[in-house]
């Protein structure tokens, strides 16, 4: 019998009913698999139990925020063969499920997992961090780790909204000198991403044309600081209609980044805090693992 490692989160989302869960065990069962269901209890958890026990599964599923699955992929890339992956979203924003266009219903995302087909999948690494989906720093990035869970749960969404608003009053532009595949970009910014989505803490889009989520690379976003109120303006014109070639906007597709800054800047790996540090160095590590996903994704 196939054995299939379950991975919960039972403090992330709105939905606190355990039902969906038991749905999704139940299909797992269905499958044919033997079902082992770990819940994490504090930061760390999903990362522990991947890494100590993934190895001896034939599938690695998590049901929770993307900091779930981000500690879940972490754990994993510490195995020398890794089984596939499966992810049951119910966080607040769910940017990399919509990316993927996996199904927010939790007993839609568990037929996905065992229906669908395995997707090799970029991680990035992060000064030794892995990620699964962005790299972030400045305007709208402290939003993704300073909203309370409690405010998450209660608000979804709109609590990042709400959060991001507040950042507004202490939007401040960053000194960086960026290198990208060996490209020198230097400017003040007040923003800047290094992901594999289509999707930013819900209030940033990326042209779903123009993002590979298996290509070897990620898609560089930087946003040089505006002057003026038109600029801003402008530039929130711009990043809706994702006019990259807007002056103060750089759009690039890069295997590696690095980041230079004066100061220690701080970062949000998927949602989570990141320390900051003067020299920062992105890569990507192509078809790290293996996403199960519908067969249409």
């Amino acid at each position: 019998m196939k054995k299939l490692l379950f991975i919960v989160n039972p403090r992330a989302g709105k939905n606190k009913s355990r039902a969906p869960l038991f749905d999704a065990v139940s299909r797992f069962s269905a499958a044919g698999y033997l079902v082992h269901v770990y819940t994490t209890q504090k930061r760390g958890d999903a990362t522990a139990a991947a890494a100590k026990l993934g190895g001896q599964f034939d599938a690695v599923v998590c049901a929770g925020g993307d900091g779930t699955l981000n500690e879940t992929v972490a754990g994993l890339m510490t195995l020398p063969e890794r089984p596939p992956v499966g992810y049951l979203p119910c966080g607040s924003t769910n940017d990399f499920a919509a990316s993927l266009r996996i199904p927010v219903r939790i007993e839609k995302a568990a037929e996905a997992v065992v229906d669908g087909v395995p997707y090799p999948l970029d991680i990035g690494l992060h000064n030794g961090r892995y990620f699964a989906y962005v790299a972030s720093f400045g305007a709208f990035t402290r939003a993704s780790y300073t909203a309370s869970q409690s405010t998450k749960n209660t608000l979804g969404h709109f609590a990042y909204v709400l959060e991001g608003l507040n950042s507004l009053d202490t939007l401040r532009p960053y000194r960086c000198r960026v290198i990208a595949d060996g490209e020198i970009i230097e400017g003040d910014f007040i923003f800047g991403a290094v992901c594999n989505t289509t999707s930013l803490a819900g209030m940033v889009k990326l042209n779903p044309a123009r993002v590979d989520m298996n290509d070897g690379k990620f898609e560089l976003l930087l946003l040089q600081s505006p002057k003026t109120a038109l600029e801003v303006q402008n530039l929130i014109v711009a990043l809706t209609s994702m006019e990259y070639d807007y002056p103060g906007v750089y759009f690039r597709h890069v295997r590696e980044v690095s980041v230079e800054t004066e100061e220690e800047l701080p970062w949000s790996l998927d949602g989570e805090y990141a320390p900051g540090a003067q020299r920062v160095e992105i890569r990507n590590i192509p078809g790290a693992v293996q996403l199960l996903l519908p067969a249409d994704a």
